[in-house]
Protein backbone atom coordinates (compact mmCIF):
# COMPACT_ATOMS: atom_id res chain seq x y z
CA UNK A 1 0.00 0.00 0.00
CA UNK A 2 1.15 3.59 -0.87
CA UNK A 3 1.54 6.31 2.01
CA UNK A 4 -1.99 7.87 0.63
CA UNK A 5 -3.89 4.77 0.86
CA UNK A 6 -2.69 4.39 4.37
CA UNK A 7 -3.35 7.98 5.20
CA UNK A 8 -7.01 7.75 3.72
CA UNK A 9 -7.36 4.71 5.68
CA UNK A 10 -6.65 5.77 8.81
CA UNK A 11 -8.51 9.15 7.96
CA UNK A 12 -11.66 7.12 7.39
CA UNK A 13 -11.18 5.45 10.45
CA UNK A 14 -10.84 8.34 12.80
CA UNK A 15 -14.23 9.99 11.23
CA UNK A 16 -16.72 6.96 10.40
CA UNK A 17 -19.43 9.53 9.58
CA UNK A 18 -18.09 12.12 7.57
CA UNK A 19 -17.97 10.41 4.31
CA UNK A 20 -22.03 10.11 4.13
CA UNK A 21 -22.11 13.27 5.72
CA UNK A 22 -20.97 15.12 2.95
CA UNK A 23 -23.57 13.17 0.76
CA UNK A 24 -26.39 14.24 3.48
CA UNK A 25 -25.41 18.36 2.93
CA UNK A 26 -25.87 17.88 -0.83
CA UNK A 27 -29.21 16.01 -0.41
CA UNK A 28 -30.45 18.78 2.00
CA UNK A 29 -29.19 21.39 0.10
CA UNK A 30 -31.02 19.87 -2.74
CA UNK A 31 -34.33 19.50 -0.68
CA UNK A 32 -33.98 22.75 0.69
CA UNK A 33 -33.83 23.88 -3.51
CA UNK A 34 -36.82 21.67 -4.35
CA UNK A 35 -39.06 23.41 -1.23
CA UNK A 36 -37.82 26.68 -2.42
CA UNK A 37 -38.98 26.43 -5.81
CA UNK A 38 -42.76 24.71 -4.63
CA UNK A 39 -43.09 27.61 -2.09
CA UNK A 40 -43.07 30.17 -4.96
CA UNK A 41 -44.64 28.16 -6.94
CA UNK A 42 -47.42 28.02 -4.41
CA UNK A 43 -46.98 31.88 -3.22
CA UNK A 44 -47.58 32.80 -7.07
CA UNK A 45 -50.65 30.10 -7.54
CA UNK A 46 -52.23 31.54 -4.38
CA UNK A 47 -51.39 35.13 -4.95
CA UNK A 48 -52.26 35.65 -8.81
CA UNK A 49 -55.53 36.85 -9.51
CA UNK A 50 -57.76 34.79 -11.82
CA UNK A 51 -60.01 36.02 -14.20
CA UNK A 52 -60.65 33.94 -17.02
CA UNK A 53 -61.98 35.69 -20.04
CA UNK A 54 -62.57 34.72 -23.67
CA UNK A 55 -59.78 36.98 -24.88
CA UNK A 56 -57.16 35.61 -22.59
CA UNK A 57 -58.88 31.95 -23.52
CA UNK A 58 -57.51 32.61 -27.07
CA UNK A 59 -54.57 31.56 -28.76
CA UNK A 60 -51.94 34.39 -29.96
CA UNK A 61 -48.43 34.82 -31.11
CA UNK A 62 -46.66 37.81 -29.29
CA UNK A 63 -50.05 39.73 -28.95
CA UNK A 64 -50.96 39.25 -32.71
CA UNK A 65 -54.39 37.24 -33.56
CA UNK A 66 -53.60 34.35 -35.13
CA UNK A 67 -54.35 33.53 -38.94
CA UNK A 68 -54.46 31.43 -41.19
CA UNK A 69 -52.98 27.50 -40.76
CA UNK A 70 -50.89 27.12 -37.62
CA UNK A 71 -47.93 25.65 -39.87
CA UNK A 72 -44.97 27.91 -40.76
CA UNK A 73 -41.56 27.43 -42.73
CA UNK A 74 -38.88 27.53 -40.54
CA UNK A 75 -34.76 28.13 -41.38
CA UNK A 76 -32.85 24.94 -40.73
CA UNK A 77 -29.72 26.69 -41.24
CA UNK A 78 -29.54 28.71 -37.92
CA UNK A 79 -29.98 24.74 -36.19
CA UNK A 80 -26.78 23.61 -38.10
CA UNK A 81 -24.78 26.77 -36.48
CA UNK A 82 -26.00 25.86 -33.26
CA UNK A 83 -24.90 21.72 -33.35
CA UNK A 84 -21.73 23.26 -34.94
CA UNK A 85 -20.73 25.35 -31.81
CA UNK A 86 -22.41 22.53 -29.52
CA UNK A 87 -19.93 20.38 -31.01
CA UNK A 88 -16.82 22.80 -30.51
CA UNK A 89 -18.45 23.81 -26.92
CA UNK A 90 -17.72 19.89 -26.19
CA UNK A 91 -14.43 19.95 -27.66
CA UNK A 92 -13.55 22.71 -25.50
CA UNK A 93 -15.37 20.58 -22.29
CA UNK A 94 -12.23 17.46 -23.28
CA UNK A 95 -9.45 19.69 -24.00
CA UNK A 96 -8.79 20.94 -20.20
CA UNK A 97 -8.98 17.58 -18.46
CA UNK A 98 -6.95 16.24 -21.45
CA UNK A 99 -4.85 19.02 -20.88
CA UNK A 100 -4.33 18.20 -16.72
CA UNK A 101 -4.00 14.29 -17.51
CA UNK A 102 -1.26 14.99 -20.54
CA UNK A 103 0.69 16.71 -17.34
CA UNK A 104 0.29 14.30 -15.13
CA UNK A 105 3.92 11.81 -15.74
CA UNK A 106 3.38 8.12 -17.48
CA UNK A 107 0.22 9.90 -19.93
CA UNK A 108 1.91 11.86 -22.04
CA UNK A 109 2.05 9.88 -25.12
CA UNK A 110 -0.91 8.35 -24.24
CA UNK A 111 -3.43 10.83 -24.23
CA UNK A 112 -1.77 12.91 -27.08
CA UNK A 113 -2.30 10.55 -29.35
CA UNK A 114 -6.00 9.72 -27.81
CA UNK A 115 -6.54 13.78 -28.52
CA UNK A 116 -5.36 13.89 -32.08
CA UNK A 117 -7.55 10.81 -32.64
CA UNK A 118 -10.50 13.21 -30.90
CA UNK A 119 -9.55 16.35 -33.26
CA UNK A 120 -9.23 14.27 -36.16
CA UNK A 121 -12.70 12.95 -35.73
CA UNK A 122 -13.84 16.81 -35.09
CA UNK A 123 -11.68 18.11 -38.34
CA UNK A 124 -13.30 15.36 -40.58
CA UNK A 125 -16.89 16.70 -39.14
CA UNK A 126 -15.43 19.68 -39.70
CA UNK A 127 -14.31 19.38 -43.17
CA UNK A 128 -18.02 17.82 -44.00
CA UNK A 129 -19.60 20.66 -42.65
CA UNK A 130 -17.22 22.65 -45.05
CA UNK A 131 -17.85 20.48 -47.72
CA UNK A 132 -21.72 20.48 -48.00
CA UNK A 133 -21.91 24.39 -47.89
CA UNK A 134 -22.88 24.44 -44.36
CA UNK A 135 -20.16 27.03 -43.01
CA UNK A 136 -21.32 29.63 -45.53
CA UNK A 137 -23.52 32.73 -44.45
CA UNK A 138 -26.42 33.44 -46.79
Amino acid sequence: MGDSTVAAASLAADHPGSYFGSYSVVGLLAAVGVLFVAVAFGAGRLLRPVVPTPEKLMTYECGVDPVGEGWAHTQVRYYVYAFLYVIFAVDSIFLFPWATVFAAPGYGATTLVEMFIFLGFLAVGLLYAYKKGVLTWT
